[in-house]
């Protein structure tokens, strides 16, 4: 959260002048970055009206927890409150939602959906957005968990008249979601004089913010029951706005023999195969004809083991992009292309049947596979010459077809502990948009150390693993990777050398040897620690801590990265492969192995200068506690 204080307390920065003054300096020490003018229009018009609400109610002492982050993700309520239950004595929470909305009407067909003049896309209905944060809330916060009567849910339209939003009160309201607006301000302060007594909430805001946080529910570790049985994950915020358009879409064509094409981008952590999970597991208990697709060997074959573990046909629900070369046009209802950076520009490869080599354009033919194709993807993840996957490739392939194509962003972070700055930092250590490395500020979210040697950095990982959590290594692709294993090995091949420091990649191919996994289970086996994993195993799955070796392919030189293409191993890598090209993908590559942890990331680099910049930008004991496990 940005800040804490009590009703009072706050209203008295409010009359001073220097509460958004306040609020912004707390942001940019955060977030490394300056919140955006709208935002800080929102402190200063907003906050009032709901600090003077609590004044006028007799709530003094009530603590606001301003801007207050919902665990393990960058999504912010815009306030909670907390103090003691006026009939129960125990401690009390409300989450509020600050709208300066006038008016807003439902989207056509879909009221969890609304529209507002000044916005191009449609959001959330707050009374949904609000139970969406309260459900997370419940999920994810240990103190919450233990007392679930003590939250309470609440949008506040406070410039709004009842006739200007009459059209949002068609979703039904609860404890965890309803809606008052500025007409309705009487009503207001009873609600929240029946949640919250005038008694210091001090208190009460200490146990919810020492409340320990569970890990997030991993998304193989419920992709059976998610797609088999019932939701699994809480969708908040853009994820939701995103599911209801793809399931909004679904109605139109069945209703209408209407086609359209979902575009659903963020980056690593965002929740988009959340969001896949979450729509294959509703069609599925339908009955709506829809395929999971992706270019992910890994990815893929992970899917199908562990969603498809005790009922085999939900395996075959899970298929590559290059699968519809020869399928029906709009054969299925829905294909959900997750991973779509990975779109490659033909399907076409040398096992292909010479009649189906027409040089059509992968992203056409899925497109032309469903009545919803949906695509989710990541730009700053393409790691190999000839993924193509972008937003805009895909927009004017849906145009050739004379499709609307509607395009949601992401811009919430669930994994690397919810830590936007964390991701930011990534970012900027690799000059991926035109930033610069920059030195890493504890956020209290996330936990970056530096190690001096790999077996310190595995050292490390083992320690964390003995504490519960799980860990893999992961490394640049500067090692040649052993190929040809047999059944009669003894050990496992070490290709991996540093120094007197020698381990295997992981296994290579789909069967397992001596005890380890294949490389698709590398990253969700626990028996895939003590192997080091390449981008092409670790992308698309996350773990609690994370070791990254950088190799000699990315090195710091004075002032500046530099790449030598001849460090690297990787054999998609050709004379054809411009060195622009080469230098963007090594980049991709680092970013992708620097955000797959949750908790956590440790990394090495086998380069001394490398490491001198990596420990100027890193403080050796960051001060911050992994979060606890419950």
């Amino acid at each position: 959260m940005l800040f804490r204080e009590s009703a009072a307390s706050v209203a008295a920065r409010i009359l001073e002048g220097s509460l958004a003054l306040h609020l912004t300096e707390n942001f940019r020490h955060q977030h490394r970055r300056s919140p955006a003018q709208a935002e800080i229009r929102s402190w200063e018009r907003s906050l009032p009206a709901l600090v003077n609400a609590l004044l006028d109610a007799g709530l003094d002492d009530v603590e606001v927890l301003v801007e207050y982050s919902l665990p393990l993700t960058s999504k912010r309520a815009d306030a909670v409150l907390a103090g003691v239950h006026p009939t129960t004595g125990e401690p009390s929470y409300v989450v509020v939602e600050l709208k300066q909305w006038s008016a807003a009407y439902p989207e056509e067909d879909e009221p969890l959906l609304c529209r507002i003049d000044a916005y191009a896309e449609p959001v959330l209905n707050p009374i949904e957005q609000v139970r969406g944060y309260c459900e997370y809330l419940l999920s994810f916060n240990g103190a919450l968990e233990r007392m679930p009567k003590s939250l309470a849910g609440v949008a506040f339209l406070h410039n709004a008249t009842e006739f200007g939003i009459a059209g949002l009160r068609t979703v039904t309201e609860d404890q965890h979601g309803r809606m008052y607006t500025g007409e309705q301000r009487g009503a207001f302060l009873d609600f929240l004089r029946s949640r919250l007594a005038a008694k210091p909430g001090a208190g009460a805001a200490d146990v919810l913010i020492d409340g320990k946080i569970r890990p997030s529910k991993q998304l193989m570790a419920v992709a059976a029951a998610e797609i088999r049985d019932r939701e699994q994950f809480v969708l908040i915020a853009e994820q939701r706005v995103a599911y209801e358009k793809v399931m909004s879409a679904v109605r139109k064509a069945k209703r209408s023999n209407h086609k359209q094409v979902v575009v659903v981008t963020g980056g690593p952590g965002s929740g988009k195969s959340v969001i896949a999970m979450s729509l294959l597991g509703e069609l599925y208990r339908r009955g709506i004809p829809a395929l999971h697709a992706t270019g992910s060997a890994s990815f893929t074959k992970t899917m199908r083991r562990v969603a498809g573990a005790k009922k085999p046909e939900v395996q075959q629900l899970f298929k590559y992009f290059n699968s519809f070369m020869d399928a029906e046009p709009n054969d299925l209802d829905v294909l959900i292309c997750d991973e779509a950076h990975r779109l490659r520009k033909t399907s076409a490869n040398r096992y292909t049947k010479a009649a189906l080599r027409t040089g059509r354009p992968q992203v056409a033919e899925l497109i032309e596979a469903a009545r919803v194709p949906v695509f989710l993807l990541d730009q700053h993840q393409v790691v190999r010459p000839g993924e193509m996957g972008t937003k805009e490739e895909i927009k004017q392939a849906a145009a050739e077809q004379g499709l609307e194509c509607t395009v949601v962003e992401l811009d919430s972070q669930f994994r690397c502990g919810g830590s936007d700055a964390y991701e930011k930092w990534v970012v900027d250590l690799l000059g991926l948009e035109a930033g610069t490395p920059d030195q890493w500020e504890p956020d209290g979210k996330f936990e970056l150390l530096t190690a001096e040697s790999p077996q310190e950095l595995e050292d490390f990982l083992i320690a964390r693993r003995q504490e519960d959590y799980g860990a893999r290594m992961s490394a640049g692709y500067c090692w040649k990777w052993t190929t040809k294993v047999t059944p009669d090995m003894t050990t496992l091949p070490t290709d991996v050398v540093i120094g007197q420091w020698a381990r295997p990649w992981n296994v290579y191919g789909d069967r397992s040897l001596l005890g380890a996994p294949p490389a698709p289970l590398w990253a969700t086996d626990p028996a895939g620690f003590g192997q080091v994993g390449c981008v092409y195993t670790a992308q698309g799955f996350e773990y609690d801590w994370s070791g990254v070796i950088i190799g000699p392919d990315l090195v710091w030189r004075t002032d500046r990265w530099v790449v030598y293409r001849s460090a690297s191993k990787d054999p998609s890598f050709t004379k054809a492969t411009s060195d622009a090209d080469i230098d963007r993908l090594i980049r991709n590559t680092y970013k992708v192995l620097l955000t797959r942890g949750m908790v956590g990331t440790i990394v090495y680099s086998t380069d001394p200068e490398t490491r001198e910049k990596l420990r100027s930008l890193i403080h050796p004991t960051s001060g911050v506690e992994a979060p606890a496990l419950v």
